[in-house]
């Protein structure tokens, strides 16, 4: 079996991301959601208090129990006196506002994480999937190291100031493009400007209620084609924000963290400012679209004699606007013959761009088709038509 590298595009880009934006945040992280390409990086890798940007954590490990069908947005979750709107935890913190002994549906929390940034709905939640928020931690820490998030730490689900809270921006883009690609039914709550929760349970509650429904995120205000995803906000870690656009077809992912603006509504001009200098600097090649047959391979001890490899979803490189295309390679690098059974969906190897002998994008390259595995006597005819070279 031969390792295989096959030349399939001569001729492309010499580029890479522009990093000359100016902010006055601490950290900044910009990226194409479909290349993963870095357009602006400032103190990316720097571990920062995520804020109330911890939540998209939270609603991860929550959504994992919907996608298994373990929950559905219908079930009713108890609210703890550790949940209640007495708790001093929850003073000024933002919350939706709940009452010990209620129920609340999880639909109502998701969107009261969302919207309402309810840090008494994160322990309502966390609760529930782990009997404590401390063992909930956990599951965060689980989560992440599972998505491609090695830094991070958790030491709460609502993103209160606590030592162990601590996350990069690299790291929250990496948690917003998992949400987005993995939870497409659920994502678009993330865009959801106003939420009024119908069932406060006291007349304190419900006097909150009323002057609490507008999202946090005011860029969903301000700025079109701005779908989500979370703010944040502690007197230590200042101001941040975890957003993405799409425009053109086109979907960019920011990240904002220790800004020192003037309020949201500042949070949201600086994130404005930084998805649309991506939009206005950059450009997207796409090589592949999903489900493109981009290589034929054969295959040793199958029904099929070869399989189709193809990518899972469209394979792009972002560059900037003013660079013209020169110099690129696209090469697919697999096993020659691939051994059967293969299921569709499997890895058989890799899709690779090439700019003067360095990688600068990649993705796997998976089976298109299932191939089953010979029975004996197959592998017996397979055997004897290689030995004497028949095809």
């Amino acid at each position: 079996m031969n390792k295989k590298i096959f030349a399939i595009i001569l001729s492309l880009i010499s580029t890479a991301a522009n990093a000359d934006f100016s902010t006055r945040a601490r950290s900044a992280f910009l990226i194409d959601y479909d290349s993963g390409t870095e357009i602006v990086a400032k103190n990316a890798d720097t571990l920062m208090p995520p804020s109330s940007m911890i939540k998209l954590m939270t609603l991860t490990v929550l959504f994992d129990e919907i996608k298994a069908g373990r929950l559905t947005m219908d079930d009713r979750l108890p609210v703890s006196q550790n949940a209640d709107y007495k708790n001093p935890l929850w003073y000024p913190a933002s919350k939706i506002c709940l009452t010990a002994g209620q129920t609340v549906s999880v639909r109502d929390l998701i969107l009261g994480l969302i919207v309402l940034s309810g840090g008494d709905a994160s322990v309502v939640v966390a609760e529930k999937l782990a009997g404590s928020e401390i063992a909930f931690t956990d599951l965060m820490a689980k989560k992440a190291r599972a998505i491609g998030m090695p830094l991070s730490t958790f030491g709460n689900a609502s993103g209160l100031p606590d030592p162990n809270n601590l996350m990069t921006s690299r790291e929250l883009a990496t948690l917003a493009t998992h949400i987005i690609a993995d939870y497409p039914e659920i994502y678009p709550m993330f865009a959801t400007k106003r939420f009024e929760f119908a069932e406060h349970q006291t007349d304190w509650c419900r006097e909150w209620g009323r002057t609490h429904t507008l999202n946090y995120n005011k860029l969903l205000f301000i700025m079109a084609g701005a779908d989500g995803l979370k703010t944040g906000h502690t007197a230590g870690g200042g101001y941040g924000m975890v957003a993405s656009s799409r425009v053109g077809g086109r979907r960019l992912i920011g990240v904002i963290n220790g800004f020192n603006g003037k309020g949201h509504d500042a949070l949201a001009a600086e994130m404005k400012k930084l998805l649309n200098y991506g939009y206005e600097t950059t450009k997207n090649h796409v090589f592949f679209r999903a489900g493109d047959k981009i290589a034929k391979i054969p295959v040793w001890y199958g029904r099929e004699k070869f399989v189709i490899g193809t990518v899972a979803k469209d394979f792009a490189i972002t560059l900037p606007k003013k660079q013209t295309m020169a110099g690129i390679r696209v090469l697919a690098r697999y096993d020659d013959p691939h051994p059967a059974p293969i299921s569709a969906g499997d890895v058989l190897g890799e899709v690779l761009v090439e700019r003067d002998g360095r990688i600068i994008a990649r993705t796997p390259l998976i089976a298109q088709n299932k191939v089953s595995k010979t029975q004996f006597f197959g592998r017996v005819i397979r055997n004897i038509s290689v030995l004497f070279g028949i095809n």
